[in-house]
């Protein structure tokens, strides 16, 4: 073992208190960097988190963005229903209107069964065959019975006229019909897209709000990471700060120790060898003791 160097009582003071003070910074470096490392790792663990989250979010925003436009899509088409239910009411109506108007150009003669006449006529000419009535009673029946044969005459010559305006009355009847049809049509098909679009809209909303909490899950690990680095930032100044205090201490001690050195060079006796082993032993008690503060403070 190397002598111990030549210090007086109050620098050996001193140099045990930096000593120990450096052991102390050691501890205290040792618990910083170890909370140091704790909160780096807990840092990297909220952002491998913080990754996750927002890889999960892209799915539902890109099936947000598909089903607006799905939805987008659907209102297009509801447009062009209500204008084609439009025009398909306006149609019918039209053709109703028609309908009417064509009813309204016929006679009531027109509309009148040449077999219901018949009918009423064989009636009255077995009542005047079959039923003794008196004069005037017989007169009005003989009467009736011309006026009937007269319009049964009058229906049979406009047969022609008749059918026609039957074929034109269902031609309006048919058409309307099928108008209304088209509107029924259209009419469900339009209540069927508009369901289909309120359903995407659903859909929208349950995978926003599903992208929302995605959302606020990743604010809060943002909050939290953000503490953590806050807390990396504080221990790191610290660490700085204990580290400077330990630079300055080893400093100290190697000043003292310089200035050791420096004395006994001033007062060792000329004698050569003696002078070259009292500065080879101060040089190499000097060397320890710097390793030794080099070894304390990285420790």
């Amino acid at each position: 073992m190397p002598p111990r160097p030549l210090l007086s009582d109050e620098e050996e003071q001193k140099e045990r208190e930096d000593q120990d003070r450096l052991r102390a910074i050691d501890r205290q470096l040792d618990g910083l960097y170890g909370k140091r490392q704790a909160l780096i790792a807990e840092m990297r663990r909220l952002s491998a988190e913080q990754k996750a989250l927002y890889d999960r979010r892209q799915a539902p925003q890109a099936e947000v963005e598909d089903l607006y436009r799905e939805h987008g899509d659907l209102g297009h088409r509801l447009a062009e229903l209500r204008r084609a239910r439009d025009a398909a009411r306006q149609k019918a109506e039209e053709a109703m209107i028609q309908l009417r108007e064509l009813r309204l150009t016929f006679s009531p003669g027109e509309r009148v069964n040449p077999d219901r006449l018949k009918r009423e006529i064989a009636d009255l000419e077995l009542a005047q065959q079959t039923r003794a009535l008196p004069l005037e009673e017989e007169n009005a029946l003989i009467a009736t019975l011309r006026q009937k044969t007269k319009e049964l005459k009058e229906v049979e010559a406009r047969t022609a006229v008749v059918a026609e305006h039957e074929r034109l009355r269902k031609e309006a009847e048919a058409r309307v019909t099928t108008a209304r049809a088209e509107v029924d049509r259209l009419g469900r098909e339009f209540a069927e897209t508009k369901a289909r679009r309120d359903g995407k809209m659903v859909e929208v909303r349950a995978k926003l709000e599903a992208a929302g909490g995605l959302i606020a899950e990743l604010r809060a690990k943002g909050r939290a990471r953000a503490e953590v680095m806050a807390q990396v930032d504080a221990v790191s100044h610290q660490i700085a700060e204990i580290e400077r205090e330990g630079r300055q201490t080893l400093g100290q001690i190697r000043a003292r120790r310089d200035e050791a050195r420096k004395t006994l060079r001033t007062y060792s006796r000329p004698h050569r060898p003696t002078t070259d082993l009292m500065e080879s032993t101060a040089e190499a008690q000097l060397e320890e003791l710097l390793k030794r503060g080099k070894i304390t403070l990285g420790g």
